[in-house]
């Protein structure tokens, strides 16, 4: 390909409403830690929440913007209709117990290809469709030990995003020839693409439906799904690629954890490529990560506006 290969997800962006009621969900009952808490730098008037592992590694992160009093999106064609997470094989039971427990309607428990993981699909509070999904290498990561989910069942990062498409050949071929992803499988209406090494956090699902009708990107819809390399170099190479094949990519972008490029694949879903490096550490220790209100150099001299403007969060 000329340049070096995306080696799978490095996070995925969705819309949120209440600040308070979306850090409940994901970090007291999914369970994840809340690594960084900051704003989202083009738009410093509403917080950027990131959600993942213990050092928020790339391929486990699942981020926010908040938008209190946000217009409810609809998901449609051109959209990620589903994110899943990945559970270990014996914690199928825990989840739908503990999801139950807490008031949250699971939807569905199914299995999917051949029965190789199992699939709970259930709504965050705002609407987002989300599903634990179970698979024999979900030890190969570890998930967050010190949460409130008993670590044997925690959740172990990002498993797949499965993209709503009115007709499969323009993404899939895109998907195939320009990004490098590879068939694995299809069943039913999905085809599921593998990056890189493949496995849990590096899967695309494909499910087309020729009747969706395009949709609305607001409040309990994803925003964008972030694909990982390994540093600015390679980021720049994928840039010139994507260029040069004619799509309009955005200079790279600095934020702070990891720079950024973004573009739409042909049906419409918007696709950035982040670099793992610097990582969140970089302005709070490993202990302390998303204990602090974190901004950029260049917001700094802003910061009581910023503060002032911002809604509490449980804790702050």
């Amino acid at each position: 390909m000329g340049v070096e290969g995306i080696q799978g997800l490095h996070h995925v962006t969705a819309l949120a409403g209440d600040p308070r009621g979306n850090l409940g969900f994901y970090r007291e009952v999914l369970g994840l830690r809340l690594v960084k808490r900051t704003v989202n730098f083009d738009d410093p008037g509403a917080y950027h929440l990131y959600y993942g592992d213990a050092l928020g590694r790339p391929g486990t992160l699942l981020t926010f913007f908040l938008w209190p009093g946000g217009t409810r999106g609809r998901v449609g064609a051109g959209q990620v209709m589903a994110l899943a997470l990945t559970i270990p094989e014996a914690s199928i039971g825990y989840w739908q117990e503990r999801l139950q427990a807490y008031g949250v309607v699971v939807e569905r428990i199914a299995p999917r290809f051949q029965e190789e993981e199992v699939v709970l699909g259930f709504r965050d509070p705002d609407g987002l469709a989300l599903e634990l999904a179970t698979h024999p290498r979900a030890g190969e990561r570890p998930g967050w030990p010190d949460g409130p989910v008993p670590p044997a069942h925690a959740i172990r990062g990002l498993h797949a995003v499965t993209l709503l498409e009115t007709v499969a050949e323009l993404t899939l071929r895109f998907l195939i020839e320009e990004m490098g992803f590879r068939v694995e499988r299809a069943e039913g209406d999905r085809i599921r693409l593998k990056i890189g090494p493949g496995g849990p956090g590096a899967w695309v699902d494909l499910h087309v439906d020729p009747r969706a009708s395009r949709g609305r990107v607001a409040v309990g819809t994803v925003h964008h799904v972030a694909w990982r390399v390994r540093d600015v170099a390679e980021q720049q190479a994928w840039r010139a690629r994507l260029q040069a094949r004619g799509f309009h990519v955005t200079p790279v972008m600095d934020r702070k954890y990891f720079r950024s490029i973004y573009f739409r694949e042909p049906g419409g879903v918007l696709f950035e490529i982040a670099t793992d490096p610097p990582g969140f550490t970089v302005d709070e220790p490993p202990e302390r990560l998303g204990t602090g209100l974190m901004l950029p150099d260049w917001l700094e001299p802003q910061r009581g506006e910023i503060e002032r403007a911002l809604p509490p969060l449980e804790g702050s």
